[in-house]
């Protein structure tokens, strides 16, 4: 994995300097944690400026974030070396239309128990469809992550 191939998808009200970010960078001071828009469209342009053609990136996003990685790794799949999704907002109707694609990408899905903001049984069965090759972190956390994240092993995540 290159550190200089990570990066950090923020959610909707957030920025690149959120508290995960920071947990991340800490962890991995090269991975870049650009701001990004809300508008999915822009954000999914946004992300293929920064990885250009160039192959092997580690895609982290977090709620919008992740969604948005997703569906760069469903549009780009050779592209992506891993997505680390931290409750990913694939319940969205932006992605209804990738309900049916299949993710062979090496994926890890962290999500809280107590998300309102996106719960679990409404993502669960989704990714279970989407990703083929995915591992669950189930936390006793909200949608924020927030004690769960400075808890975590990133770097056997990332790996």
């Amino acid at each position: 994995m290159d550190p200089k191939r990570i990066i950090f998808i923020h959610g909707s009200e957030s920025s690149g300097q959120t508290y995960k970010a920071g947990i991340l960078r800490a962890v991995f001071p090269e991975m870049l944690s650009p701001d990004f828009t809300d508008d999915l469209a822009e954000r999914l342009a946004q992300l293929r400026a920064i990885t250009g053609e160039t192959e092997g990136w580690t895609l982290v996003g977090s709620s919008l974030g992740g969604l948005t990685a997703a569906i760069f790794a469903i549009q780009s799949p050779n592209q992506v070396r891993k997505l680390v999704l931290l409750a990913p907002a694939l319940a969205l109707a932006e992605f209804a239309p990738y309900h049916t694609a299949r993710i062979e990408t090496p994926t890890v899905i962290i999500h809280g128990t107590r998300d309102e903001v996106v719960p679990l049984a409404l993502i669960r069965p989704i990714a279970e469809r989407v990703f083929s090759n995915a591992r669950y972190l189930i936390v006793d956390d909200d949608h924020r992550l927030h004690k769960t994240a400075e808890t975590l092993d990133w770097k056997n995540i990332l790996a």
